[in-house]
């Protein structure tokens, strides 16, 4: 088939689920059917929405999922178009969540995908046979830039593979965005020289939309690693157009910052595993950060590994996007991580880093610990008799045991 198919949770339905199907499928393409003369029904054919399965809910009463197919020739290739066309004045009628969109090959040939991916971030760092570490700047607003580069140099030399600002973390007087991106530069080439440890730097990248592009070339110039992306508050349109300039060229990491009033009710909105999933790897994102299960901002797992399946599956079109569980980890949750998430994610933490006895530096050694203990199939406290770092980190957070 060649249409833009969408799958839809529809609860509350008044009446029979298959004219609601059938009144979606016109009422988003042509409007009307039966009534039209027979003339301009042949002439609509092609534009006329098509109710592809109805599939009721044995259980609750009024609910269906419901699958149609818009015929390509009713939109412009676009995400705004396809989104408007698919999900526009429908998602303000009634429980209606939009549960996936399933794109034939000619519109998945307008989608460039992650520029780098999964492969082309483990290139950078030189590391291909466990998951990445990441962690955060903390308590950024209101400081300097000498404070960035102390957070920043201690992170790198707890053995932090990449390390973000705050998506909170805006342009300013104190931390300007070339200063950051130069300042970082600095410290994490002489942490290099140091440690032989090579840590890449995200800076997040804000403003006015109109100005992103001009932006984001400077920091390219000014040999930024990546960018952070808060891509909910701008478009997955404004992404894939930051993707598709090659005078950019950085990998793209984004943020779910505002997701959640789109995601998060159960009968409203879209499904965790079309925003944070597919659409973002579509749109050109090479990492996806995203509530982990077990966090302190908490997803359920099924939703979670959603993201994740969207982001790695085999796709002859899209390199494959880092699946990037986030909030609330600390090292006692590595096995969990590792289990749910596989070896091609990244471990992200902020307070499981910075809130180490030890700093940033003993923060990330844990993790860092944790992770080759957990690879070699010993417990975390078979781990902690060798090194200090995690068996504080364990005695402070606690720990999950999984067999490797």
């Amino acid at each position: 088939m060649n249409d833009l198919i969408a799958t839809y949770l529809i609860k509350d339905i008044k009446g029979s689920p298959l004219k609601k199907a059938e009144d979606i499928a016109l009422g988003l393409t042509i409007g009307s059917w039966t009534d039209l003369p027979e003339l301009e029904q042949n002439q609509l054919r092609k534009h006329k929405g098509k109710v592809v399965s109805i599939e009721e809910d044995p259980e609750h009463e009024g609910e269906a999922i419901i699958k149609i197919a818009y015929p390509p020739v009713n939109f412009s290739a676009d995400i705004p178009a396809m989104l408007t066309t698919v999900f526009g004045k429908l998602s303000l009628d009634g429980k209606v969540k939009l549960l996936d969109l399933e794109f034939p090959d000619q519109l998945k040939d307008i989608f460039p995908g992650p520029r780098f991916g999964i492969n082309g971030i483990r290139e950078k760092l030189g590391v291909y046979d466990r998951p990445l570490l990441m962690s955060i700047f903390k308590g950024v607003i209101g400081r300097d830039l000498n404070f960035l580069s102390r957070q920043l140099e201690a992170q790198a030399l707890g053995g932090v593979d990449i390390v973000k600002d705050d998506e909170i973390l805006f342009d300013n007087g104190l931390t300007p965005f070339e200063e950051r991106i130069l300042s970082g530069k600095r410290v994490l080439q002489n942490t290099y020289e140091q440690s032989g440890h090579r840590t890449l730097y995200a800076v997040n990248l804000s403003g006015r939309t109109s100005r992103l592009k001009e932006k984001a070339r400077k920091a390219k110039e000014l040999g930024a690693d990546l960018l952070l992306f808060n891509v909910f508050a701008y478009g997955l349109d404004t992404l894939q157009e930051l993707r598709e300039d090659d005078e950019i060229g950085l990998p793209i990491m984004a943020h779910p910052a505002v997701s959640g009033a789109l995601t998060s009710s159960n009968s409203y909105g879209l499904s965790h595993s079309l925003l944070l999933g597919k659409l973002l790897r579509y749109a050109g994102a090479d990492l996806s950060l995203f509530p982990s299960p077990y966090g302190s901002v908490a997803l359920e797992k099924e939703k979670a590994i959603s993201i994740k399946q969207e982001l790695i599956k085999e796709d002859t079109y899209y390199k494959k996007a880092f699946p990037v569980p986030s909030a609330g980890i600390h090292p006692g949750l590595v096995p969990l991580l590792i289990n749910d998430f596989g070896q091609d994610s990244i471990i992200n933490a902020g307070g499981g880093v910075h809130g180490h006895p030890l700093g940033a530096i003993g923060g990330g050694k844990a993790f860092r610990q944790a992770i080759d203990v957990h690879l070699k199939g010993q417990t975390l406290i078979e781990g902690a008799e060798t090194y200090p770092e995690l068996k504080t980190a364990l005695e402070l957070w606690g720990y999950v045991e999984v067999n490797s």
